[in-house]
């Protein structure tokens, strides 16, 4: 399993507290904390919060799925993210599933708790949904990410059309169900969805890639925000659907964790006036 590609999930103020919450949920433990950024690991994978301020809400068109290997893991997991939090499908038994549910938790996070076999080792894996004017992309997406990144691959497809599963919305039979793909080795899944949420692709929840170089950072980069996509600030960018990534050298994690705190200060400075990511550019703020 990756873990240089990992979710980045955006917070006012109440990271540290959500971290907790996760790591008593699912046994994790806190990597990193400090006031802005608190990193986690849960089942050996990363998870990203961060202390960005209220610009952005986490929604549901980004969610995690979390396979489990039996009933009693299902409910238990359900009945901790439950608290305080709404259910979107009840915990029921579905054709796809003999135990399930989509739940939001009190920090807006939505998980789907699946009693099933896992498509890799990940335990948590990011489900992307394609709603609005992305419905019917979800397999140019998989078809465009698993170009860009090496070790990828398209999983198993399954289409509205294929007819083994029930749906409320008459959906296109080309149009992608649940598939599941893999980028350089970390798993997701995503599918169409044609109904009208009051939601879509935003900052709230991204993804970081960690690159190993400059030119792994232009490439990721470039590739991205090619054909419609868009650059942003320090290291985010949103590709053509609207989904938001944020690559990340990193030689800048090693810049930025200096113990001269004032090095590291101007690494920082650096940063905030960048789009694109540009280590040497770092390298000369730490050694000015």
């Amino acid at each position: 399993m990756n873990n240089n590609i990992f979710p980045c999930l955006w917070y006012d103020g109440d990271a540290k507290e959500s971290a907790e919450f996760y790591c008593n949920v699912f046994s994790g433990k806190i990597t990193a904390d400090t006031p802005v950024v608190m990193n986690i690991e849960v089942f050996g994978q990363k998870i990203m919060l961060l202390n960005g301020g209220p610009q952005f809400k986490k929604n549901a068109s980004v969610s995690f799925m979390v396979i489990c290997e039996t009933e009693d893991e299902v409910q238990k997991y359900w009945d901790k993210l439950l608290v305080d939090g709404m259910a979107l499908m009840p915990l029921d038994s579905y054709s796809w599933s003999k135990k399930y549910g989509w739940v939001q938790d009190k920090y807006g996070v939505t998980w789907q708790i699946f009693l099933g076999e896992k498509a890799s080792e990940q335990k948590i894996v990011p489900t992307l949904m394609f709603i609005h004017g992305n419905n019917g992309k979800a397999k140019e997406a998989m078809e465009l990410y698993t170009h860009i990144f090496p070790n990828s691959k398209i999983g198993k497809i399954l289409k509205y059309g294929d007819g083994s599963e029930g749906h409320p919305i008459a959906e296109p039979e080309e149009n992608i169900q649940h598939a599941h793909f893999e980028i350089d080795g970390y798993s997701f899944f995503c599918m169409d969805n044609s109904y009208d949420h009051q939601f879509d692709f935003n900052e709230g929840i991204s993804m970081v890639v960690m690159t190993d170089d400059q030119e792994q950072t232009d490439k990721y980069w470039n590739s991205l925000t090619s054909d419609g996509g868009r650059e942003s600030m320090c290291g985010w960018l949103k590709d053509k659907f609207g989904f938001s990534w944020q690559i990340v050298p990193k030689r800048l994690i090693e810049l930025m964790g200096d113990s001269d705190q004032m090095k590291a200060q101007k690494v920082v400075q650096a940063i905030m006036k960048m789009q694109k990511i540009i280590i040497q550019d770092l390298e000369d703020a730490y050694n000015s």
